[in-house]
């Protein structure tokens, strides 16, 4: 079967991607964005989303959305890992316009996804607690919803805030209103990744979801999943590029560094590690079963931090030194591998050595 990711389309849409972030989104631009009040470059973001539509591709055309599909969405994600650009894509355009599709509330998605396939509307998803896994930190009653949930991707500056909460029926996602509730942003290892902490006190909130969204959410969970591990080759992959190309440049005893075996065989390992994070992740998205998603899960976090440790050790000296991307490497790799917990009965990314 096509990789779906390696479609004439697919391969179009990164050759544009690629093209802007290669203009736009420099090793320069990334640490400005970081510095910004937002957290990334919002003229950028517009630029991808009016120029790409790269927030409307997982979204259907009937809600203003491009028709594509969870494919589509992680060619982007892999070209915003590679570049390590901060953008809301993720938070945004993936994770609350999926939670919102799978309600079956019409009427909620006509009102809210076509701002967020626009990137005009920045909404975010409450969800977990302070222990990263997905067992919902906030629960309803008829008071409304009560609880503190982390790690809320642009939760702080969302103009739109989702919650999965616990219900009399099982779960549910509710639609809080942003002024109701107390947001601070949480310091975290990736400055690249915005994260906040949401509390609600009673406070009121409106049910989205028609009941049975038990089904729902685990699907949610597992495109989350698959989207992270698309981020998580495409930083590997890039990783190993900026090492391979480094290595060719500095010299040692009058010849390249690169040139020497020991350096051979820890690239050429993780070049191993970067094919089988592409494999993994092909095959959550083809197969898309449980045990493929927690696999590409695993593999893909395993490869990042793999090459994110390797580029580390190789750049030398000046690798630990904040002037160079090579400890931003290294802090995505480790803050995105915790980002949804660890899937049941699977060990959470390590470094190898």
């Amino acid at each position: 079967m096509t990789d779906p990711m390696e479609t004439e389309e697919a391969r179009a849409l990164r050759d544009a991607v690629r093209a802007l972030l290669t203009r736009r989104s420099g090793p320069e631009a990334v640490r400005a964005a970081l510095e910004s009040p937002l957290g990334y470059d919002d003229k950028l973001w517009s630029t991808l989303c009016e120029q790409i539509g790269v927030a409307a591709l997982a979204i259907p055309e009937h809600y203003g959305g491009a028709g594509a599909g969870l494919a589509e969405a992680c060619v982007v994600l892999a070209e915003l890992g590679r570049t390590l650009t901060p953008a809301p894509m993720l938070g945004s355009a993936v994770l609350c316009g999926e939670a919102l599709l799978r309600t079956g509330n019409d009427e909620a998605c006509e009102r809210l996804l076509p701002g967020i396939a626009a990137g005009t509307t920045l909404a975010a998803l409450a969800w977990s607690g302070a222990d990263g896994r997905w067992t919902p930190a906030l629960s309803a009653s008829d008071s409304g919803l009560d609880g503190r949930a982390c790690y809320v991707l642009d939760g702080d500056i969302a103009d739109v805030l989702l919650a999965v909460a616990r219900t009399d029926d099982g779960s549910g996602l509710f639609e809080v209103p942003v002024a109701e509730v107390r947001r601070e942003r949480a310091t975290s290892l990736d400055p690249g990744r915005r994260l906040a902490v949401v509390e609600c006190a009673s406070t009121p909130a409106r049910r989205l979801d028609v009941g049975g969204y038990a089904e729902p959410l685990r699907q949610l969970r597992d495109t989350a999943t698959v989207a992270v591990a698309a981020e998580q080759a495409g930083a590997a992959a890039r990783a190993l590029e900026l090492t391979v190309e480094y290595t060719k440049q500095r010299r040692q005893f009058g010849r390249p560094i690169g040139s020497f075996q020991a350096l051979k065989h820890r690239m050429a390992d993780v070049h191993v590690h970067v094919e089988a994070a592409r494999s993994a992740l092909y095959a959550a998205l083809v197969d898309g079963d449980a045990e493929a998603v927690a696999t590409a899960k695993v593999v893909c976090g395993e490869a990042f931090a793999h090459a994110a440790a390797e580029m580390i050790q190789l750049h030398g000296g000046i690798a630990i030194t904040w002037e160079h991307d090579a400890h931003l490497y290294f802090k995505r790799a480790h803050g995105t591998a915790l980002l949804f917990g660890e899937p049941a009965g699977f060990p959470g990314p390590r470094i190898s050595r």
